[in-house]
């Protein structure tokens, strides 16, 4: 069993321990930096000074981002469905002549 890594992540100025997986630490990283850069933005952009609406914003961007990603991920799955249909039907085609 992997030893658990102790580290601190800051965002919206304030600090959160987290004990976790090591193989997690650069992608908790990353989310944090993003945050940041996310919260800087619209802070600059809307004049929004209110930390939890700020989050709020971030969150809902966030979880946005992650459903058109499943949604075009299940639309492009849809269309090599239908060329792969295609190609069996040609292929039958050919092998019942």
């Amino acid at each position: 069993m992997e030893d658990k890594l102790k580290i601190k992540i800051s965002i919206a100025d304030r600090v959160y321990p987290l004990t976790i997986d090591p193989r997690q630490e650069e992608g908790l990283r990353k989310a944090a930096k993003k945050i940041e850069a996310m919260i800087k933005q619209f802070e600059q952009s809307y004049a929004v000074r209110d930390k939890q609406d700020v989050l709020a914003m971030c969150a809902l961007q966030f979880a946005a981002q992650t459903e058109q990603k499943d949604i075009d991920k299940s639309e492009e799955m849809q269309k090599a469905e239908d060329k792969l249909r295609s190609l069996n039907d040609l292929l039958q085609k050919h092998m019942a002549s």
